[in-house]
């Protein structure tokens, strides 16, 4: 089999945000040798929703960590919810992007690190509500997906059922946290490459270790 390189992010995750660039240059570098696939992880569950006051203080000091660490810069429309959050009106939970993320494997699956990175920007950077059906119409432009197909399977059952598999998949390879990134070799082989926030350098070097050590004799 093809190598495969299992990216597990949440899209509320701004160490993911920090580190989309990094699994982007790799997907675009490693594409044609090794497959990519991207699970939603289910950071915060449909069930137990979170209204943004009740993490704004913390983000307002994580964000400035992944700034000086990653070099990637979070959003002023994106900050205005972070610095005002009793008057932003957003309840985040990440059932909503995972299930989008799914109708778009469905449309270009090869390609779903680069949506998964589209939607972390619409978020931190843009400040888009992932929670808001509208979020993602300026997407389906980016990738000639036609609205109306979207918008329905956006709400159907099949896709959210398609989300919490990703999220229950991500919990049977014992990621714990975001961004995980596994390299799988053979069906039953797989390397943990990436916990928490890796350096492109680090990332692709752990990617040439493994390549090497299962070189067939």
């Amino acid at each position: 089999m093809k190598p495969l390189i299992i990216y597990c992010y949440d899209a509320y995750c701004g160490w993911c945000y920090g580190f989309s660039p990094v699994i982007k240059k790799a997907f675009e570098n490693l594409r044609d040798q090794i497959d990519f696939e991207v699970l939603s992880g289910g950071m915060i569950p449909a069930d137990s929703p979170v209204p943004i006051e009740k993490m704004a203080g913390y983000i307002a000091g994580a964000y400035k960590n992944v700034e000086e660490l990653t070099g990637i810069q979070f959003g002023e429309d994106y900050l205005w919810h972070i610095n005002n959050p009793d008057l932003s009106d957003w309840v985040m939970s990440s059932e909503k992007p995972a299930i989008a993320l799914s109708v778009f494997k469905e449309y270009y699956p090869a390609d779903a690190v680069l949506f998964a990175a589209d939607l972390q920007y619409a978020l931190h950077y843009e400040g888009r509500d992932l929670c808001d059906d509208e979020a993602y119409r300026h997407l389906l432009h980016k990738y000639n997906i036609d609205a109306d197909e979207f918008y329905s399977k956006l709400k159907s059952e099949e896709y959210k059922e398609k989300a919490y598999y990703d999220m229950a998949l991500c919990k049977q390879l014992q990621v714990t946290g975001f961004p995980a990134v596994l390299m799988q070799v053979s069906d039953g082989k797989f390397y943990l490459i990436a916990r928490g926030y890796t350096s492109f350098e680090d990332l692709t070097q752990r990617i040439a270790n493994v390549l090497a050590e299962n070189q067939p004799a």
